[in-house]
């Protein structure tokens, strides 16, 4: 029997060309969305090398922030960052949150909830530790309506027999499942809405050293034989929307939820 991989985050790094910057650009629509007030004490649910958590700090003037990841090495990373130096970090699980009940104004989990085993477990325990009238949100790709970044690259590889690794929850992303899982942990004043963005690389070969750092599928484009990747090459570039300039536009869409602990 043939078990699916699983996707892995263990180079901060490569994980801030990969996704770090999608996340800032989805990331601003989804503060400006939640308008989160100043001075609260927050909890990024998943905060691997930090990308957010920055975005969090120098725009929203968060009164404390607490990270938490299962990646060392993504925390290692986040660490290391000079505007991250106040920002306390933890390794552990989203569905076993380190945190007392009510300890927390805030809890967002950006771009994880696909990953978590037990999605209302996890949004159970964001509940948990926020106290009442707090804020308890997320975004995530939706993935199953095409709107991870890197969509039509993993399909090209899928369509050649290439087995792509998924994450365990693909289906939590779906914005009636968000509000599903946020009603379910009691939370009230529930909303949801698509992000649209657009990135821009600077030319194909930006694009594609760029994908080179998947978690999912840099192992089976590592290994693509010469010829396959050149195929693969040309229809991406064919599939891939070019600037007059070069550039290379993305588009992604992330689905947010936001909700009140009640009182």
């Amino acid at each position: 029997m043939t078990t699916t991989p699983t996707i892995r985050f263990n180079n901060g790094a490569t994980y801030e060309r990969y996704m770090g910057s999608w996340s800032r650009i989805a990331g601003v629509t989804f503060l400006d969305w939640l308008a989160p007030p100043a001075g609260a004490h927050w909890l990024d649910v998943g905060c691997g090398n930090g990308a957010f958590t920055e975005l969090l700090i120098t725009h929203y003037a968060p009164g404390a922030v607490d990270g938490l990841d299962p990646s060392i090495e993504q925390l290692a990373y986040a660490k290391a960052q000079p505007l991250l130096s106040d920002v306390n970090f933890h390794q552990g699980d989203a569905m076993a949150l380190p945190f007392p009940d009510s300890s927390l104004d805030a809890a967002v989990m950006p771009l994880v909830i696909f990953f978590v085993p037990d999605p209302a477990k996890g949004v159970a325990e964001m509940a948990r530790v926020v106290r009442p009238g707090g804020s308890v949100s997320a975004y995530a790709w939706d993935l199953s309506g095409g709107g991870f970044p890197y969509t039509s690259l993993l399909d090209a590889l899928r369509r050649r027999g290439i087995a792509i690794p998924t994450p365990p929850s693909p289906e939590a992303s779906e914005l009636q499942n968000l509000h599903a899982l946020w009603q379910g942990a009691g939370l009230v004043e529930i909303e949801t809405r698509a992000i649209t963005v657009e990135r821009h690389f600077a030319d194909f070969d930006d694009y594609w050293t760029t994908a080179l750092g998947a978690p999912s599928a840099s192992k089976a484009l590592g290994e693509l034989p010469p010829d396959l990747a050149r195929e693969l090459q040309v229809e991406m570039r064919e599939k891939l929307h070019t600037l007059p300039d070069g550039r290379i536009a993305c588009t992604a869409r992330a689905h947010a939820v936001k909700g009140v602990v009640p009182h």
